[in-house]
């Protein structure tokens, strides 16, 4: 039986001061932490970091728009402080356009592009 994708991920990329990559690394470890931990993130399906020499990415994705707004309120201490030291280089929301929906305005500041899924599988 077919259910409905309702997916949404963010995908960031942050150029990390290059002195700071240490410092930004043990953040980024910190915020692995508490969105493992917090009953507020039930809805997150994966959340890590990856990197590549001062380059940045967090891999992250959420049942719905709601399970990833609730993760950036959650992580918005972290986050912010994640951006003393970088530069947010890029910002994209994917997911289906009623869930994009929700996002627009609470993520407006950060200028995000926004691609709306149109076709796929998800198991």
């Amino acid at each position: 039986m077919a259910t409905e994708d309702t997916c949404c991920t963010i995908v960031p990329y942050f150029k990390v001061n290059p002195d700071k990559l240490g410092q930004f690394k043990a953040l980024a470890e910190k915020a692995v932490e508490q969105t493992a931990k917090n009953a507020d993130e039930e809805k997150v399906l994966f959340y890590g970091f990856s990197y590549n020499g001062d380059a940045a990415h967090c891999r992250e994705g959420y049942a719905d728009a709601e399970g990833a707004l609730a993760h950036l309120a959650n992580i918005n201490p972290l986050l912010q402080q994640l951006l003393e030291i970088s530069e947010l280089a890029r910002l994209e929301i994917h997911g289906p356009a009623e869930e994009l929906d929700k996002m627009r305005e609470p993520l407006a500041a950060l200028n995000p592009d926004f691609f709306t899924l149109e076709c796929g599988v998800r198991t």
